[in-house]
């Protein structure tokens, strides 16, 4: 078994605190992709019997690949496939060879198992400790991490990426916001990292403390575990007077530290194009597509050794745009929706990010809002939640206010909608992702 992963002059060479790759140039970036995606291939196809399996049927080898454009003749690998394999068969290595074990929430059924080498957790805490550092964070400040800690890939990865950086870690995890304010007032941290909707939490949580979010120490903030608006980074950064920054990962693909974006320009995440590789398909042929044009992310991992994956669709929804503040690594658009979030009412296909962005337009909604679709005879129905901000909140609904907004989403997506306004604290936080879209229309 040929399981590590080709070494090359690139790997944890420091400069200015950078990795070398990060200084590399495009097309240094690709020959090192090209021998590690071959190395990728012939591992997972001599490792896991399912990827030989589908290579097989669909007539490829890993010695087909001669060009990095080659991969696509390779089929996809998708989110049933992972399921249909639980828990262990897609993993390349001995059970005993594991290191961690970490799994989706598994809400609709059984959870995504995702498995580690000792190889594996060091490349993760390699990444995002560079995440952190291009989000603004540097040796020695404090991290305050309220990801949430277990099967979730989310704390431990904050966790051993900021350790890995040389930061004091608060692992304070999800939940307990007046305590996350306590702490965060009592012991200073510099950076945060949370998801974003979480963030508001912790927002209103100073709120009901009486302090002012602006003089707390944070400086930087690190979202990432769901989409979130330019809207709302603005809404963030003017809060707490913080730089907020997106980072991107899912735990099929390795965790967090997948993208992260780059606190200086802020314009989209730069790839770490060294140990994933990305592409952009589109949804309903499966076909490859040129930079610039969106559709859905593709990844396959480059340098995994228990958990390889090998074009995954991640669902997600978003366009590759070449690099800037690290231009060898190419830049991939804010993700605002997945194809399998989208909702489709009277035939118009619908973003909650949409939503978001029409309700923090306004000064009065606080950011905490649902979405309830519904069925009345053969129509369906959108009903938008939302909670007011309390120096706006009139005690009887904002109807002058929710009337304007139904005629901004209007013009915005083209159907109409209800708005119901309730008063500060109406609506239930979320310790983690949160959940936007209640969906009781009638299953067919």
């Amino acid at each position: 078994m040929n399981m590590a992963a080709p070494a090359d002059r690139f790997d944890r060479s420091l400069k200015d605190g950078l990795d070398a790759i990060e200084r590399a140039s495009r097309d240094e970036v690709m020959a090192l992709q090209r021998q590690r995606l071959a190395w990728s291939l012939a591992h997972a196809y001599e490792n896991v019997p399912f990827y030989r399996q589908q290579f097989d049927a669909a007539g490829v080898h890993p010695s087909d690949l001669k060009t990095l454009s080659d991969l696509a003749k390779f089929p996809f690998t998708v989110k049933t496939d992972l399921r249909d394999n639980y828990p262990f068969g897609l993993f390349a290595v001995p059970r005993e060879k594991l290191a961690r074990i970490h799994g989706s929430s598994g809400t609709t059924g059984k959870p995504i198992v995702v498995g580690y080498t000792k190889a594996d957790i060091d490349m993760w805490a390699d990444v995002m400790a560079r995440s952190i550092r291009a989000a603004g964070a540097r040796p020695g400040m404090m991290v305050h991490v309220a990801y949430g800690y277990g099967l979730f890939t989310g704390g431990l990865g904050a966790h051993y990426g900021a350790e890995r950086l040389g930061c004091t870690v608060i692992p304070m995890s999800g939940g307990m916001t007046e305590r996350q304010v306590q702490l965060i007032t009592d012991f200073r941290p510099e950076v945060i990292m949370v998801t974003p909707s979480y963030m508001l939490a912790i927002l209103d949580g100073f709120a009901k403390a009486g302090l002012d979010p602006r003089e707390s120490s944070l400086k930087y903030g690190i979202f990432g575990a769901e989409p979130w608006t330019n809207a709302m980074r603005e809404e963030i950064e003017r809060a707490f007077a913080m730089d907020a920054t997106d980072i991107y990962g899912l735990s099929e693909v390795i965790g967090p530290g997948v993208a992260q974006e780059c606190v200086e320009t802020k314009d989209g995440l730069h790839v770490w194009e060294d140990h994933f590789y990305p592409e952009i398909i589109d949804p309903e042929t499966g076909e490859v597509l040129p930079d610039g044009e969106k559709g859905e992310l593709v990844f396959t991992s480059l340098t995994k050794e228990a958990f390889p994956i090998i074009r995954y669709r991640t669902r997600d929804l978003t366009r590759l745009l070449p690099g800037t503040a690290r231009p060898g690594m190419r830049r991939m658009e804010k993700v605002t929706g997945r194809s399998d979030d989208m909702m489709i009412l009277r035939g118009v296909n619908v973003f909650p990010t949409q939503i978001e962005e029409a309700l923090l337009a306004t000064d009065w909604c606080a950011g905490h809002f649902l979405i309830e679709l519904t069925r009345e005879g053969r129509m369906d129905e959108m009903t938008v939640i939302a909670e007011a901000r309390a120096e706006h909140w009139d005690g009887h609904g904002l109807f002058v206010h929710a009337e304007r907004l139904v005629s901004r989403i209007k013009d915005t997506i083209g159907i109409t909608t209800r708005v119901v306004v309730q008063g500060p604290g109406a609506l239930e936080r979320s310790m983690g992702k949160a959940k936007r879209v209640i969906d009781k229309r009638p299953k067919s």
